[in-house]
């Protein structure tokens, strides 16, 4: 679990010379490892795409949560996956957290949600099974946590946001749409930054 008082943001991490990935990828593994994500994942690389998924970049021995945080911090743009049990992992919603913290102080990380499978007010309200694994949160850390409370204010801010929403359809109609908007943006950046 990660202890946000151990980990210090300095604006000095998001400088456009400290960024390693173009695309942090946020989700929960059993939904969509193998699936979405992984075909995401793989169609970003084929793009000449520097993106961090937990499985790929982490070597061992790292510690998972301060990895994490790197990347983050080191990434132009977060991909969040809100899929079906997403907000049962309390590991995802401490990385949610940390990807708001990232983007308010940094300005420069944009944060796009895609809505795989689920209803983008579903997440933002916490219901179905984003309100039942809310609530089992709060069971176990307090009604008044304020851990969980952190979870729901990052949940509904990166709900609001504009991003994708997937239910049925080809999927890989659907990455390519994703792959060519992350490309389009980052040959942007790329422009822009040459400028100055």
């Amino acid at each position: 679990m990660m202890a946000n008082q151990d980990i210090t943001i300095t604006t000095d991490d998001y400088e456009p010379n400290n960024l390693v990935y173009d695309v942090f990828l946020s989700f929960r593994g059993e939904d969509t490892r193998y699936s979405f994500t992984g075909f995401l994942y793989d169609a970003l690389l084929r793009k000449g795409v520097r993106v961090f998924m937990d499985d790929e970049e982490l070597k061992g021995g790292d510690r998972i949560a301060q990895s994490l945080v790197n990347a983050i911090q080191q990434s132009r743009i977060s991909i969040v996956v809100f899929s079906e049990n997403y907000a049962t992992s309390r590991w995802c919603l401490d990385e949610l957290v940390e990807i708001v913290e990232c983007m308010e102080l940094k300005k420069r990380l944009l944060v796009w949600p895609i809505f795989y499978k689920v209803a983008p007010s579903d997440v933002r309200h916490q219901r179905k099974s984003y309100g039942e694994a809310m609530a089992a949160h709060e069971e176990r850390f307090g009604n008044g946590s304020v851990k969980v409370q952190k979870w729901r204010s990052a949940l509904s801010q990166v709900a609001n946001l504009k991003g994708w929403s997937y239910q049925t359809g080809y999927e890989y109609e659907f990455i390519h749409e994703i792959v060519k908007r992350v490309t389009t943006k980052l040959q942007h950046e790329q422009v822009n930054l040459g400028d100055t």
